[in-house]
C-alpha cells in the first residue's frame, strides 16, 4: 500500500523512517518533506495548508493511508477534506482538533470530564484579566501560566513568575503578537513538579497509551533561557512509574476516551496529553492532537512492530485488533539547532559529518533542512534530531551525543543535558 505523511519536521521524519520499515507499504510519500525526508520517501511540493491539493494527490496516487502530522492542517479540517474524497486519514476531525486548537474548549472538556489539571481563567479582554493577574500574584502565587487560545506555533504560552512579565506578556496577546489567537487568554496556576509526556492512540472506542517520554522545552542546559518547540526527549520518563501509569488510566485516559464519546468527537488518531507530576498525582497541562516533536522520535526508536498497521487500524476503527511492540531500551533524541533559535537565525550553512553521525548506529530525523547547491543546509530554527538506543538510559545517552559530535554546520548547537533528569532514578 501507498502512505503519504504530511508535513516537513523530525516528527514526520520519524514517522516516515517508520513507516517505510512496514512489509505492507509499498512507498511512502511526504509532503512537503525535508533534505533527510527524501532519502526515505517520495518528497512531494505541496504544503500542509493545501488542503484540496493533498487530497487530490492522495486520490490521484493511489494513496491507502494518509497520516498527518501538523497540527494546523488538524486545525484546519484536513481530515474532513479528505473524508469527502472517500479517503482514509489518521487524525481527528476539525471538531475534535479543538481539543489543541482552542485553549478555552480542551479546558472545558477536562472540567466537565473530572479530567485533573490546572484551575484557570479565560479572558476575552486585557484589562479584566490584568486585574485576574494581580490578584492572583497579591494572594501569594509564585508563578502563573498564560496562553494564547489559539495555535501559535508553539510560542504562544509564558509561564511568568514576575506580574510585570505576565502583563507584559498578555498585554503582547491583545496587542496582536500572536494575531487572532491571541485574542482571547486562559490563565492557570502554575502547577510545580516533572513534566512528562504521553502519547496514546484512539479510534473513539479504544485507547492506548504508547511508552511515556520526556521533553526539554528550554533552550540551555539545566532548563534555563526561552522555551522552545524542544530541544530533545527521552523515552522511558521514569516520572511515570507504575502508579503514576495507573493514575494516568484512570484518571486522565479513560475519561478522556468517556469525553470523546459523550461529545461524539471524531477522532481516530493521536492524542498528545502533557501532563506534570505534582508529589505522584499526574496533572494536564495541555492537549495536542499530532504527535509530539521531539518526543515522537525515541518513541518511534524503541518501537518494534508495524507502524503502518497500527496507524491504519486506529483510522479504519480498528485499534482493538493492534498489536503494538516495544523495545524495553531506552531511547534519547537530541536537537541540533541553529545559532540564535528560538530567536533570530541564520539560514543556509552547510551541514557536514550527517555520514559519520549514521555510522555510529544513530538515526538522524532532519527537522529544518534542504538542499542548496548539491548540499544539505540548515532551513529552520530545530535542525536534526540525533536520536540512539541503548541498554540503558546513560548508554543511550552516551551514543545519542557521540553521533552529535559528528555533526557541524556553523552556529549549530545543542543542549548537553537531554536524559539527565532520567539519571537520577538510578542512583
Amino acid at each position: 500500500m501507498k502512505v503519504l505523511v504530511v508535513g516537513s519536521g523530525g516528527r514526520e521524519h520519524a514517522l516516515v523512517w517508520q513507516l517505510k520499515r512496514s512489509p505492507e507499504v509499498e512507498k511512502v510519500y511526504c509532503a512537503p518533506g525535508n533534505a533527510g525526508i527524501a532519502a526515505d520517501a517520495e518528497c512531494v511540493a505541496i504544503q500542509v495548508d493545501e488542503l484540496e491539493k493533498l487530497a487530490e494527490f492522495a486520490a490521484s496516487n493511489g494513496i491507502g493511508l494518509t497520516v498527518v502530522g501538523p497540527e494546523a492542517p488538524l486545525c484546519d479540517g484536513i481530515v474532513d477534506v479528505f473524508r469527502r474524497h472517500g479517503l482514509l486519514v489518521f487524525g481527528p476531525d476539525k471538531r475534535a482538533a479543538q481539543l489543541e486548537g482552542s485553549k478555552d474548549f480542551a479546558k472545558a472538556f477536562m472540567v466537565k470530564y473530572g479530567i485533573p489539571t490546572a484551575k484557570a481563567a479565560t479572558f476575552t479582554a486585557e484589562a479584566p484579566a490584568a486585574d485576574y493577574i494581580r490578584g492572583e500574584f497579591a494572594a501569594g502565587a509564585k508563578g502563573i501560566v498564560i496562553k494564547a487560545d489559539g495555535l501559535a506555533a508553539g510560542k504562544g504560552v509564558l509561564v511568568a513568575d514576575k506580574e510585570a512579565d505576565a502583563l507584559e506578556f498578555l498585554h503582547g496577546c491583545f496587542d496582536g503578537m500572536f494575531g487572532a489567537a491571541g485574542a482571547k487568554v486562559l490563565i492557570e496556576e502554575c502547577l510545580v513538579g516533572e513534566e512528562a509526556s504521553i502519547l496514546a492512540l484512539t479510534d473513539g472506542n479504544t485507547i492506548v497509551p504508547l511508552v511515556s517520554s520526556q521533553d526539554h522545552k528550554r533552550v540551555f542546559d539545566n532548563d534555563m533561557g526561552p522555551n522552545t518547540g524542544g530541544m530533545g526527549a527521552y523515552s522511558p520518563a521514569p516520572v511515570v512509574s507504575d502508579e503514576v501509569w495507573k493514575k494516568i488510566d484512570a484518571e486522565i485516559l479513560k475519561p478522556f476516551l468517556a469525553g470523546i464519546r459523550a461529545e461524539k468527537l471524531d477522532f481516530h488518531g493521536v492524542i498528545f496529553v502533557g501532563v506534570m507530576v505534582c508529589d505522584g498525582q499526574p496533572k494536564v497541562l495541555e492537549f495536542n492532537v499530532r504527535f509530539g516533536d521531539p518526543e515522537i522520535q525515541p518513541v518511534m526508536r524503541r518501537f518494534d512492530g508495524d507502524w503502518f498497521d497500527v496507524l491504519k487500524k486506529t483510522a479504519e476503527g480498528r485499534l482493538a485488533d493492534a498489536k503494538l511492540v516495544w523495545s524495553e531500551d531506552p531511547a534519547v533524541s537530541v536537537v541540533l539547532a541553529s545559532g540564535g533559535y528560538p530567536g533570530k537565525y541564520q539560514k543556509g550553512f552547510p551541514i557536514s559529518g550527517l555520514e559519520d553521525a549514521a555510522a555510529t548506529g544513530a538515526v538522524v530525523f532532519h527537522a529544518g533542512t534542504a538542499f542548496k547547491d548539491g548540499a544539505i543546509v540548515n532551513a529552520g530554527g530545530r535542525v536534526l534530531g540525533v536520536s540512539a538506543r541503548g541498554k540503558s538510559i546513560a548508554e543511550a545517552i552516551e551514543k545519542a551525543y557521540g553521533a552529535v559530535d559528528k555533526i557541524r554546520f556553523e552556529g549549530g548547537f545543542c543542549r548537553r543535558d537531554i536524559g539527565a533528569k532520567a539519571l537520577k532514578y538510578n542512583k
